[in-house]
């Protein structure tokens, strides 16, 4: 089945009981048991829901995998891969990395006993140098946020797997529609169901998708035992965002390829982050990692450096809304550095490349003409 297809029918099956195209929203925190013990499967909806299990179908099945699970939030189902760890034990993370995951890792997992290494994943002998036998988790985003880093999946996963280490991409910016780890050798994907997936900014919620049964497993157990499983009425917000994805995404892309191409050409822009310019340094690996576009994400620094050019632009756009989040059918515009990644030390985001004049746009579906025009004028003050 292709993916087009997948997306509307993938792990999908109508209602049996009426015939019901659309999975029903099961808002019930109970059900009925026949004998102490027999039941249909479903006991108590924080095991599990008709109408999450529905959705983890559909997760499973764009993402090529055995088992998706649904979560309260993107955090919420990093936060599950992180309890498959121990006192101890050691991470290697993408360098550049969004900052709720930041900081989760550092100011609530290192007190816990767990060592983290942030490294440019690009570089698989600095990752090499740092495996060691308490290594037990490499974490990736590709495209990075806010940066749009890439770094070559297969190459990582041929080292953890040859060290029986896991290996978990936040595949959130590219979507199954562009980029499918588990394919790649990823055992886990991740993703902030808030963004592309859902796609209409009307949700929070988190997925993971993986291969193997018996981690799969694992991770259900830690969900079901700690709670952070998504509701019956988001599971059908982010079912019925998931069915439209792939249109949504191909205009993504569009939008996303014209805004980039337009401000690397503006006077006032330094630098344009984005894997579809042959300008990109992993341009080469985005074409052939990233199947159908290059995504929506774009950022972009100033010739001037200054951060007061950053606010003005982010103060003066009308299409594009100033706002936290991405992913939406609508643009939205954000400063990094005092919103989504606040919480990464300034050194830390200095180090990384995370500027005050940078400047993150999520590219959403409108108009192409008009999203231009409103960056002219943001860009003309």
């Amino acid at each position: 089945m292709k993916f087009n297809t997948k997306a509307i029918h993938g792990g999908q099956h109508h209602d049996p009981s009426t015939g019901a195209v659309m999975p029903p929203v099961y808002q019930t925190s109970t059900f009925a048991q026949t004998s102490p013990g027999v039941h249909t499967g479903y006991e108590y909806s924080r095991a599990a829901n008709p109408t999450r299990t529905a959705l983890e179908n559909a997760l499973a099945s764009i993402e090529n995998g055995t088992r998706g699970l649904a979560f309260s939030s993107g955090l919420a189902a990093t936060d599950t891969v992180m309890k498959l760890l121990k006192p101890g034990d050691e991470v290697i993370a993408m360098d550049d990395l969004y900052g709720g995951t930041y900081r989760m890792f550092t100011r609530i997992y290192a007190d816990y006993g767990i060592t983290f290494h942030f490294v440019d994943l690009n570089d698989t002998e600095k990752l090499k140098a740092l495996i060691n036998d308490k290594t037990k988790l490499v974490w990736m985003e590709t495209p990075t946020n806010p940066l749009m880093k890439l770094a070559d999946i297969s190459a990582v996963a041929e080292i953890t797997k040859s060290k029986n280490i896991l290996f978990a991409v936040d595949n959130t910016f590219a979507t199954p529609y562009l980029q499918r780890p588990l394919d790649l050798g990823a055992d886990i994907v991740m993703h902030s169901a808030t963004k592309y997936l859902g796609g209409h900014s009307d949700v929070i919620a988190g997925a993971l998708v993986v291969r193997d049964e018996s981690l799969g497993e694992k991770l259900h157990f830690a969900q079901f035992a700690t709670g952070g499983t998504l509701g019956p009425q988001d599971s059908y917000l982010v079912l019925r965002g998931i069915k439209t994805l792939h249109i949504r995404m191909e205009r993504h892309c569009l939008n996303g390829q014209k805004v980039a191409e337009y401000l690397a050409q503006h006077p006032k822009v330094a630098t344009v982050f984005y894997p579809g310019l042959e300008s990109h340094p992993q341009h080469e690996l985005a074409k052939r990692q990233m199947q159908g576009g290059f995504g929506g994400m774009v950022s972009f620094t100033f010739k001037s450096g200054e951060k007061a050019d950053a606010i003005s632009f982010l103060e003066n756009v009308k299409v594009f809304t100033l706002a936290e989040s991405l992913g939406g059918v609508e643009s939205l515009a954000n400063h990094p550095a005092l919103m989504t990644h606040a919480s990464i030390p300034e050194p830390k985001r200095k180090e990384i490349g995370i500027t005050d004049d940078l400047v993150r746009l999520s590219v959403g579906i409108e108009d192409i003409d008009d999203l231009i025009e409103d960056i002219e004028t943001a860009l003309a003050p």
